[in-house]
């Protein structure tokens, strides 16, 4: 296992480093300060060429001023939060509003654009980095200090497990997630329309005209949300369902996931490359997110221009709005309770005849 630390730019005076975790098979990620981005992963394919899969740039410029998210840790609360509003302990609250009339992401100033202190602890079998940022009393909104941090660890059983761990000094709320978009074809070689998705979920939930949950619970049985039997990730596009079509042509929905598997819960498959994804987390949703609307013509790291399809996120966390609606699993963290939440990214490769 090996950490390199190199400086990655500067914001407001400050340095901004990048550290880079690698293990004894091939496997690199790379993440910066600003955001807890993860910038590259470089993942070896079926003939042991390690590539880069993720969506990032190689300068921090691109992050500051054209990124939807790439590789960042998001919160305090992932997702959209209608009308930035809620209710705690009958006291009223309005965030910022960054989404039209909604709150996204946690907002102008959200997680995903702050800069963490950082810390690394390397093993024989594993290595890695702990993000640390203290969000203040009313930093977009929200209410109470919390105390947070992220957590990146590369295994030499080439996984990488991200860890979140949050406490505050009176109740607020907390829904992290991070934001990397996938290609596992290779330094972007091509979209990931042909990738294929196994998921364990038999439910997702149905969004209203400002990509906000109304609530309702839609079964996936005979519609292109079915990926409890494999499919290429292009179905949404090819599809006329009011949802897929809402979404831009494609996916930008939380599925609920089914937790009566052993094994991981959602499976990216590109057969080309012979790359395979495994996830595995203990959050109850994950949002698939097909990039429908990537359209800004910028150019990423592999020398790449930004397109539509070019990336998939997945999401995990807990359901999008919750506040409004009692049937999700809570998102409130109570003063000195802690929030905590993993999911792990195992690859591994085919080999096809």
């Amino acid at each position: 296992m090996e950490i390199e630390k190199r400086l990655f730019g500067m914001l407001n005076d400050r340095n901004i480093s990048a550290y880079t975790l690698k293990n004894d098979h091939g496997i690199e990620m790379t993440c910066i300060e600003y955001g807890c981005v993860i910038t590259k992963l470089l993942v070896p394919n079926q003939n042991g060429k390690a590539e880069n899969i993720v969506l990032g740039f190689e300068h921090l410029d691109g992050y500051l001023n054209h990124s939807p998210y790439f590789g960042a840790a998001v919160g305090r609360v992932a997702g959209r939060i209608k009308r930035g509003e809620f209710t705690l302990d009958g006291k009223e609250y309005q965030l910022d509003k960054n989404d039209g009339n909604n709150h996204l992401h946690g907002g102008d100033e959200g997680f995903s654009l702050k800069i963490w202190s950082a810390e690394t602890n390397k093993g024989e079998d594993e290595a890695s980095i702990r993000f640390t940022y203290s969000s203040r009393a009313g930093e977009e909104g929200y209410p109470g200090q919390a105390d947070v941090s992220v957590t990146y660890t590369l295994t030499n059983q080439n996984e990488l497990i991200i860890r979140y761990r949050g406490e505050t000094d009176e109740p607020t709320l907390m829904n992290m997630t991070n934001h990397t978009y996938f290609n596992l074809s290779g330094s972007l070689d091509r979209t990931i329309l042909d990738h294929k998705l196994f998921m364990n979920s038999s439910t997702f939930l149905e969004l209203d005209e400002e990509s906000i949950p109304t609530g309702k619970l839609v079964e996936v049985d005979e519609t292109p949300f079915d990926f409890r039997k494999e499919q290429k990730l292009k179905t949404g596009k090819e599809s006329n369902h009011p949802q897929t079509i809402l979404a831009g042509n494609g996916y930008d929905h939380p599925f609920v996931l089914d937790k009566n598997l052993d094994g991981p819960e959602i499976i990216l498959t590109d057969e080309e490359s012979g790359r395979v994804l495994k996830v595995n987390t203990d959050q109850p949703c994950v949002i698939l997110y097909t990039s429908n609307k990537l359209t800004d013509s910028v150019t990423l790291q592999d020398g790449v221009q930004v397109q539509k399809y070019l990336g998939v996120c997945l999401e995990t966390q807990k359901h999008p709005d919750a506040i409004h609606h009692e049937h999700f699993p809570s998102i409130i963290v109570d003063e000195n309770e802690r929030y905590e939440a993993m999911t792990k990214w195992s690859f591994d490769t085919i080999r096809l005849n």
